[in-house]
């Protein structure tokens, strides 16, 4: 039977690959709505998504093992964001000089930030769901047990 600690820590785990797990398969629904797979920079995003997801579902059902792998995709994603948004950044950076070659500096950032297309901080979206992602690793080592409660110790804990 878990101590109240070990519970509490079993039940936030949960609640973060939840909210994990929603928030990962909204963006790769977005990303695949709005056609985001023109060229292979472009899937990049797409496949990080896909291994977090899977290796957050094995980390979810598993007894234990797979906490490196995930860490690392937790890792990726959040290298993906930071990718992200240099690639955005640039693109609409390029756009607005087209436009407007006199600009630069401040007002240049703040036109680049207010572009529609591609949204400039879209990706830090994936930023924070690798940083919750390795959240929910707190306090872990790779022999943990799984992630979600068992029956027999959602029933101890009522």
């Amino acid at each position: 039977m878990p101590t109240d600690d070990t519970a509490a820590l079993i039940r936030l785990r949960t609640i973060l690959l939840g909210l994990l797990g929603l928030g990962l398969a909204g963006t790769a629904a977005e990303l695949l709505l709005i056609g985001h797979y023109e060229d292979t920079r472009q899937l990049a995003p797409l496949a990080v998504i896909g291994l977090s997801l899977a290796s957050l579902l094995h980390r979810a059902f598993s007894r234990g093992g797979g906490l490196r792998v995930f860490r690392a995709a937790m890792l990726a994603l959040i290298a993906s964001g930071v990718a992200g948004f240099v690639l955005h950044h640039l693109g609409n950076r390029e756009f607005q000089l087209e436009l407007d070659p006199s600009l630069g500096g401040l007002a240049l950032f703040m036109k680049v930030l207010r572009a529609k297309t591609p949204p400039a901080l879209a990706p830090g979206s994936l930023v924070v769901f690798g940083m919750l992602g390795l959240a929910s690793t707190y306090k872990e080592s790779g022999a943990a047990p799984p992630m979600l409660l068992s029956n027999s110790d959602q029933r101890s804990l009522t």
